[in-house]
């Protein structure tokens, strides 16, 4: 599903978007009994497994916020490959109805703006279901402990008495044409 959502320039970052999104998908996910983790950025498991991904992206037009683009994708009943996990796998076939869960992910979206108003609030909700407390640097140096997130959606990281920032998405917005 793919929409567009009013955004002001006091919502946050894409970073925080995507967080909220997640956030409130997993509240829907979880009213129906599922196991939910986020991982963050912007993926949602259940174990070991991708249940969904969002993909927040800001729109700017004339260098002015103008509405914030989202994709989510739900794996419902569909085939999926290794590593991945649809609905119809841990859910009675009357509950794995496709245009049931897309009026679900538009409950999602629509709280997703109330939500990303209140940036700790999301953070709070995301940080009590993070897939992990650890993480590999992909560069090499190590492992790295979650400490949280910032209110812009970035991971906190530590490692020993270092400190780090992780953020998938830019503060500055993209020219969009």
């Amino acid at each position: 599903l793919s929409a567009a959502l009013p955004w002001s320039a006091a919502h946050g970052a894409p970073g925080l978007l995507g967080l909220a999104v997640a956030l409130a998908l997993a509240e829907r996910l979880e009213r129906q009994g599922l196991p939910v983790a986020i991982k963050w950025p912007n993926d949602l498991l259940i174990g070991e497994d991708k249940l969904a991904g969002v993909l927040p992206r800001m729109v700017h037009r004339g260098g002015r916020l103008r509405l914030a683009r989202v994709g989510v994708g739900l794996n419902v009943c569909n085939p999926v490959p290794d590593g991945a996990v649809a609905l119809r796998q841990w859910l009675p076939l009357g509950r794995c109805d496709p245009e049931a869960w897309t009026a679900e992910l538009l409950l999602a979206l629509d709280r997703s703006v109330a939500l990303a108003a209140s940036p700790l609030a999301v953070c709070q909700g995301v940080e009590g279901r993070i897939w992990t407390r650890t993480v590999r640097d992909p560069s090499g140096s190590g492992v790295w402990e979650v400490e949280g997130l910032s209110a812009d959606g970035s991971l906190r990281l530590r490692q020993g008495t270092r400190t780090s920032s992780w953020t998938r998405w830019p503060a500055e917005p993209a020219a969009d044409l």
